[in-house]
């Protein structure tokens, strides 16, 4: 019910301890009073003068606090006038209510935003780290100590750098050394884009090739999070099923504009594409028509022989996107990815990448760039490859002791996560069910079908938990199973 002046400051209370200031609270109090209708429309508001006597403040206190609800354009206020209140709190409720309901029944996304609701990517974990969990590198195991110094080197020169560009040189430069001597490929520095993630260039991928019906071939089953980023340009997607060299060639389906591959390292089955296969998808791509994108999201991690050259090495004619990442390799909350892209689309990704923001921080891109300078980065990976391989070594063991009967290991030559699949006629989705209630993360395979799944397993982490840790879950899906 409406107040008197006599009242006003007595339902006004101020906190001298308060962290918030006094204007603040002032304000946000009388606004409250308004909003409720406790003040209401054509209200005339006591003095500032006899406002700030009444509540022990001073005048500047309240005048500043007038001033602010003027300019929200809940009073009016002019000099020697007392301030009129001009909303009427309780009509205002009403129609943002009335708003409130039409909009969510009359709720309108873009066609972009509707097809990403549509797909299962990313995938919704809760709560804290479980094994096992697939995708994840050990966080514990990472030089935490010897990144820091790195990050406060970069701090501290932060203030001698110029601004630009926002794909770092020096971080270009120390990648083009690494990715030719360790994973084949032909790129210069400026051919090298650095971004939030592996999963932003591929929505830049997306929003500067795909036009809307565009054919484009993903592995099926496949990585989720790039079906997402192609289907919600409006591509048209076609999976290709997989054999024991990875994905198929299919010359019957005719030329698509976009194919997306993991070659090195088939997500999620591990399998590794033959050299014979590899040449078979480049001679079929068409320069400037058809193009490849080659995901090596996991490509640091061989055991069990040499790594395999990138495909992008094998390309001579510029068709080929190379996209990594460093979540993998170092720790998942170091947002950094990395995209070699085919010379001639260089300038107009570097456009599409400012218009869209998809712009990695500089002092974390120069940190990472002394980082590998300096070798910390292949000391860590060499560490990692040895702990990594006696992980996976050791999980398999586990399955076959505790699960042989139930589950088929398929044997990864490399990367951090293997698919251990069900025997007929039993579903993936019920398992996984029962696993995550009883605290094993995983996700099912028939969840990377991009149409009717053939093939029901489990996609099981390795890489980021300690062999007491894979035992422990083993013994708990054994119990379940």
């Amino acid at each position: 019910m409406p107040v008197s002046d006599t009242t006003i400051s007595a339902l006004i209370e101020l906190k001298r301890t308060d962290g918030e200031g006094l204007v603040a609270q002032l304000t946000s109090q009388l606004r409250g009073l308004i909003a409720t209708g406790r003040l209401g429309k054509g209200r005339v508001l006591p003095s500032s003068r006899r406002l700030a006597s009444d509540l022990g403040v001073s005048r500047n206190t309240v005048t500043y606090a007038f001033e602010q609800l003027a300019a929200e354009g809940y009073v009016a206020a002019s000099r020697g006038r007392r301030p009129v209140v001009m909303i009427d709190g309780h009509e205002r409720s009403e129609r943002g209510a009335v708003a409130a309901g039409e909009c969510v029944g009359k709720l309108q996304l873009s066609p972009w935003a509707t097809k990403l609701q549509q797909a299962d990517w990313p995938m919704s974990y809760r709560g804290e780290l479980k094994p096992l969990r697939p995708g994840l590198g050990d966080f514990r195991e990472f030089p935490n100590e010897v990144w820091a110094r790195c990050l406060r080197r970069s701090a501290v020169h932060a203030g001698r750098r110029e601004l630009g560009p926002v794909n770092r040189l020096r971080l270009r430069e120390a990648l083009t050394h690494y990715l030719a001597t360790n994973r084949d490929v032909r790129a210069t520095a400026e051919q090298i884009m650095i971004l939030p993630s592996a999963q932003a260039a591929l929505t830049l991928i997306a929003a500067t090739l795909i036009a809307p019906g565009d054919h484009v071939w993903v592995e099926d089953p496949g990585y989720p999070g790039a079906a997402a980023a192609f289907h919600a340009s409006g591509a048209r997607l076609t999976g290709i099923r997989l054999d024991e060299q990875g994905m198929q060639q299919m010359p019957g389906l005719g030329a698509p504009r976009l194919i997306f591959m993991t070659p090195s390292h088939q997500h999620p089955t591990g399998r590794l594409m033959s050299l014979a296969r590899r040449t078979e998808f480049l001679a079929a791509s068409r320069p400037g028509r058809t193009w490849i994108v080659e995901d090596d999201y996991d490509g640091e991690f061989h055991y069990d022989s040499r790594p395999v050259p990138a495909l992008q090495g094998l390309d001579a004619h510029g068709r080929v996107f190379y996209v990594g990442t460093f979540s993998k390799a170092m720790r998942s909350d170091i947002r950094l990815g990395y995209l070699v892209a085919p010379a001639a689309l260089v300038s107009t990704l570097e456009i599409a990448q400012q218009h869209m923001g998809l712009i990695a921080a500089s002092h974390i891109q120069e940190a990472l760039a002394e980082f590998i300078a300096d070798g910390h980065f292949l000391a860590h990976l060499r560490r990692m490859r040895r702990l990594y391989h006696a992980r996976r070594d050791h999980l398999v063991e586990e399955l076959q002791r505790h699960l042989g009967g139930m589950l088929l290991v398929e044997v990864p030559p490399g990367g951090i996560q293997l698919v251990a699949r069900l025997e007929r006629g039993r579903t993936d989705r019920a398992a996984v069910k029962r696993l995550v209630e009883a605290g094993v993360e995983t996700r099912a395979l028939s969840s990377l079908a991009l149409g009717k799944p053939r093939d029901h397993g489990l996609l099981l982490g390795f890489a980021a938990w300690r062999e007491n840790e894979i035992s422990a879950a083993v013994r708990t899906m054994a119990s379940c199973f």
